[in-house]
């Protein structure tokens, strides 16, 4: 397989490019995708065995299953990231290492369905939240201690909706290629 063919794989919907300027109707879009991604997510998932659950989606990638437990763990940060944002004054967020936790045994080997419960619990609080946020607060921001970047929270949205597509496509795709759907 060559670079590009595992670029693909990689990045199945490219990489995340952020309109500018971010308009209501991005945010609009945005929070749907994230409404609606927990649903989507389990009807994907499933009806898989545990054998096509321990499926990488690429060569050197995460199984299913952790791909799974990923979004669950990586969309709890992102949620405490918001309240973060808006509770504090341009906090300092504290990152996580996601490929350790990838490795970590409830990652391995859990049942997807505690992550899908709990996606869709962040997802509904995640939602309900966004929906309340005022042009002021959309310009609220957090700084990631592994860029020093400061990230606003209209663009965090946005990145979080990518995020939700982006891990759906691996899965999609590997079921795809496989001839699982």
């Amino acid at each position: 397989m060559n670079a590009t063919d595992l670029e693909q794989l990689r990045y199945p919907i490219g990489q995340f490019k952020c309109p500018n300027p971010i308009t209501s109707a991005d945010i609009s879009k945005w929070i749907i995708t994230l409404e609606t991604f927990p649903i989507k997510l389990e009807a994907l998932v499933k009806h898989l065995t545990k054998a096509q659950l321990d499926t990488p989606y690429r060569p050197g990638g995460w199984t299913i299953r952790q791909t799974v437990h990923h979004v669950s763990d990586s969309h709890h940060h992102s949620y405490t990231r918001f309240k973060w944002a808006l509770t504090e004054d341009t906090p300092l967020i504290k990152a996580y290492n996601e490929v350790k936790w990838a490795e970590l045994s409830d990652s391995k080997t859990a049942p997807i369905q505690m992550s899908i419960e709990h996606l869709k619990a962040v997802h509904y609080k995640l939602v309900v939240l966004l929906r309340s946020l005022s042009n002021t607060d959309l310009k609220k921001r957090f700084i990631h201690p592994e860029t020093n970047a400061e990230v606003f929270l209209d663009y965090n949205i946005g990145n979080y909706a990518w995020h939700s597509k982006h891990h759906y496509a691996h899965i999609e795709n590997i079921m795809k290629r496989k001839g699982w759907l």
